[in-house]
This record gives structure tokens, sequence and C-alpha cells, in this order.
């Protein structure tokens, strides 16, 4: 095993709070199964560190394990088949007395306890029973995880997002005082011998479609419900959150957004389709494709009538129809604990039901899911409406569009609300308005102070 953690690594640890590879215990459980199944969840994932003395809001409050205990837990680790190795042992930090557990990933996976494999799902250990559920776990070849093996090429002096990575440390509460380096040891990202996983590459690396070449974003846009005019086709490369960052943007861009002021608050961005619909869709197909394809993409294909986000990897077996959006499984359970992190995973399994709430309540059509092959997300556009059809003809930009969906909502808005609402000048505000009037769009009733803007279309009706 590994040298023992000093009492500034376990402050490190406490510091960093639960997740994929640690475990808090306050004090020994009346059943001491408990702590051995989350040391064989970490030996048949990515290794992990259990405290026993510290509570799971990170206070180091100590505990005393006498020797029966001690017996006692070693007794129940021994169940682990094949053995499990284990440093166990106690630290001592500002006159507190922290029990310490250590496992590295184990060599002989699977390891089972009472007949049963454990795992670590994000900070969570999960019970895999059925022959087909530890099929698929190990992918039926004795793979490990992909996100868990080395990534020989990747440097992490030169090849690591600097920027990203201290952001990073920033939305998940970590300390700038705790280093880099030791961070990086927490999160259980570097094998033994020195190399970088797969995982800390796509979830860190500057740019890990340099030594992962499908790890990318397409997005494609087509003119119609077909596949037969493309108009517009990016690919996004960079850490798995700048992916997710672009994509969401170019979604912006394509789909309708309109905005609602209210009072003297900021403007509230209101997207035809939910905007987190479609970032549970993209943060579930980062964090469980298939990465060991080495023929297929994630992609966004948008058309007139539909989004539909895919990746690589259908339902795993250890996910049954019946238990599908209440369950989760991940190919990549690093790097899904890394967006449980960041508070990009609200919950464990529970993301497909949060996909088809938030288009319920839109009053959308529910969202389709396949899962054969590829896992694909389908979203069904609404019609347009006359006046984004009027916008259309005489393809107006995206600012006046904004301009239009603000006036829809409130007739009597200024130039001012308006250049504010939107992030431009008074000046621009003024421009489109003149362009919308000479194209016959809207027009003014009123005074100027005290008028209001009304569509042309709304005159027909």
């Amino acid at each position: 095993m590994s040298k023992q953690l000093t009492p500034e690594d376990i402050k490190s640890i406490v510091q960093s709070g639960e997740g994929y590879n640690a475990e808090f215990k306050i004090r020994v459980p009346n059943k001491v199964k408990e702590i051995t199944e989350e040391l064989c969840a970490f030996a048949n994932s990515a290794g992990g560190v259990l405290l026993i003395g510290v509570s799971d809001d990170n206070v180091i409050h100590s505990v005393s394990i006498d020797n029966g205990k001690r017996s006692a837990i070693q007794n129940s680790i021994n169940e682990i088949n094949p053995h499990l190795p284990t440093d166990f042992y106690a630290v001592e930090i500002d006159g507190k007395t922290v029990w310490v557990i250590e496992v590295n990933t184990g060599i002989q996976k699977p390891y089972a306890l009472s007949g049963a494999i454990y795992v670590r799902q994000g900070p969570n250990t999960q019970k895999l029973t059925t022959v087909e559920q530890m099929r698929d776990f190990f992918q039926q070849s004795d793979r490990i995880y992909f996100d868990e093996a080395p990534c020989a090429d990747f440097d992490l002096a030169k090849d690591i997002d600097q920027n990203w990575f201290e952001e990073f440390r920033l939305q998940s509460g970590l300390s700038k005082a705790v280093s880099q380096e030791q961070i990086i040891n927490n999160l259980k990202l570097v094998l033994p011998n020195g190399s970088v996983k797969n995982g800390g590459v796509l979830f860190f690396g500057n740019a890990p479609e340099q030594f992962i070449d499908t790890a990318v974003i397409r997005c494609i846009a087509f003119d119609g419900t077909n596949k037969t005019n493309i108009i517009d086709d990016k690919v996004y490369g960079g850490a798995l959150m700048k992916q997710y960052e672009q994509a969401m943007q170019w979604l912006k861009g394509k789909l309708s957004v309109r905005y609602e002021i209210e009072g003297s608050g900021p403007r509230k961005e209101i997207w035809e389709i939910p905007e987190t619909a479609f970032k549970e869709a993209i943060i579930n197909a980062l964090s469980h494709r298939d990465y060991y394809d080495k023929g297929a993409r994630i992609t966004i294909e948008l058309f007139k009538d539909r989004v539909e986000i895919s990746n690589p990897g259908g339902l795993t077996s250890a996910i049954s129809l019946a238990e599908f959006g209440t369950k989760s499984h991940s190919r990549n359970p690093l790097i899904f604990g890394l967006f449980v992190r960041i508070q990009m995973v609200e919950q464990v399994g529970s993301g497909i039901g949060r996909i088809r709430d938030l288009m319920k309540t839109a009053k959308l059509p529910e969202p389709q899911f396949k899962t054969d092959g590829m896992f694909t997300v389908v979203f069904q556009r609404t019609m347009e409406d006359t006046v984004e059809k009027t916008v259309e003809e005489v393809n107006l930009s995206s600012t006046a569009k904004k301009i239009l969906d603000l006036i829809k909502q409130h007739p009597s808005v200024t130039t001012k609300e308006l250049a504010e609402a939107i992030g431009i000048t008074d000046k621009g505000v003024e421009y489109n308005l003149s362009k919308l009037q000479k194209d016959d769009i809207i027009y003014r009733e009123g005074s100027r102070k005290s008028g209001v803007w009304k569509l042309k279309n709304q005159t027909r009706e």
C-alpha cells in the first residue's frame, strides 16, 4: 500500500468533502458491514479512503476504536472475496483521533461481499445483485472503466486547463490553501505509476480530443425536418465542462429565446425548450457515453421540428427499462463524481425524471428516449407563430428578434429598458426599432412617452 496519510493530508480530504473517492463516518456503525460495503465499492472503482471520526458536514470529531471493534472491522473486511489488502490505522489531528482505512483500486476485480458487487456512483455506494448487472458492469470483457484507464501521453504540467481547474476549485468549495497536486491526489486522478487517468484528461485537459479523438460534441443544424441540407456544423472540444458550455451557447443562438423583465431586477431568459432540460441531457451524455466506442461522437442535431441529443452506448443492462429514470449507473463514475462536486448533477438517478417534469411544466410534448445502440433524447419544438414567420421572411437579426419578444410581453417597454435587458446601447435599440418599423413589423401607438408598441399582425387579427 502507499505511505500513510499525514494530518495535513486528512485535513485536505475532509475539506474537500465526501465524494467518489472519500467516505466519512462519525463513529463505527452498529452494522460493521456498512464499512465493508464502502471498501468493496472503492476496490471495484478507483480506490478511496474511509475516515472514521469525521461527520458528513466535514467536521473532525475524534473517535476511539478498541481492539474488539477493530477486530470486528478486520474480520468483516476479510469476508470480501478475493482478499482485499487495506491499510487501517489511526492519525492524531490537533488532539483528535481519526481512524483511516485506505483501499487502492483492486487488481483482481470484481470484489464481492456476501455474493454482491458494490460500486461507487458519484458520492454513493450502489449494490449490484444480478448476473446481468455484474456482467454489464465489467462490460463483458473484464475491461476496467474507461475513465480509470491511463492516458500515458498526457502531461499534467502542460496539458491541463489551469483556468478551468481553478474555476473547479472555486465551484466545488476547495480552499486555495490546498495545492493542485493535493487536490489531484484527493480526487484519485492519477494512477500509482504517475499516469493521469482518462477521466482526469477528459475533465481537466486543455484539449482532451488530442488524446481521445472522439471526445467532442458535434452540433449540426438542418434546414427542415430531415438530414438533407446542413446549414451549420460545429465541433466543440476542450474540457468536458467547456464542451457543455459551448454546446449550450450554440443551442441558445439557434432556438427562440425570449426575455422577461421583472421590475428592476435582472432579465429572465425563457427558452422555447427549457434550458435546464438541455443541461440534464448534455451532462448525461458527457457522463454516461461509451468512450470505448471509437466510431461515434456525442451529437446535437437541430431540426425545424425537434432537437435530438445522442451519445454512444445505449441503456446499460444494470438498469432495467422499469428502473429507467429512477436509477443511475454510469459507465464513467470518476467523471460523474466530478460533475456531482460542482452541482451539475443534482441527485443521482433523477435527471430523466427532471427532463420529463420540465417539459410537462412548459406544456411541451413529452420527450422521447431511444436506448438501443445510441442513447438519444428527442425534444419536440413548438410551431412558429405568425410574427416569427414574418421575422424569418425579412431575415432580421437575433437582436431584433429579442426586441420583438420583449415588445410582445411588455408593449410599453422603454428604449432604456430594452437596452438594459438585451445588453446593447440605446442607439442600438433605436436602430433596430427603426428597422422593425420600416419592415412593417411594428408600429407606435400614442406618444413617444406614454404610447405603446404594437405588432402589425395584431392589427390584422
